[in-house]
């Protein structure tokens, strides 16, 4: 269950930080929600994150919710924030990704 927690604080962390680079070109009103968004993404993904550490070693979930984190954020950039979708981009994603996988793989108390 504690890692079902982390991959969800991980995708809020995606959404802080989308909301971070929508607020970039935003202003007004429209600055102000992507503000609140980024608020309330930021203390749903920290709440998360300390849930999980009580179970989860913080040596393993910590870079694992920083990657989820890391890897949501340059596909939304590119997918929604026309971010290039480069080789190098994609590679060291890949490798990012198995580097989570292998985390969460002996990462497990024994």
């Amino acid at each position: 269950m504690n890692w079902i927690i982390l991959i969800v604080a991980g995708l809020f962390e995606t959404g802080f930080a989308f909301c971070l680079g929508k607020m970039k070109e935003a202003t007004g009103a429209e600055y102000c929600w992507w503000g609140a968004g980024f608020l309330l993404s930021l203390a749903l993904s920290m709440t998360l994150l300390a849930k999980a550490t009580q179970s989860l070693p913080i040596g393993t979930a910590y870079p694992v919710w920083t990657g989820i984190g890391a890897v949501e954020t340059v596909l939304a950039g590119i997918l929604f924030l026309n971010e290039p979708a480069t080789f190098p981009r994609i590679f060291f994603l890949l490798l990012l990704i198995g580097a989570i996988v292998g985390l969460k793989l002996v990462g497990e108390p024994h």
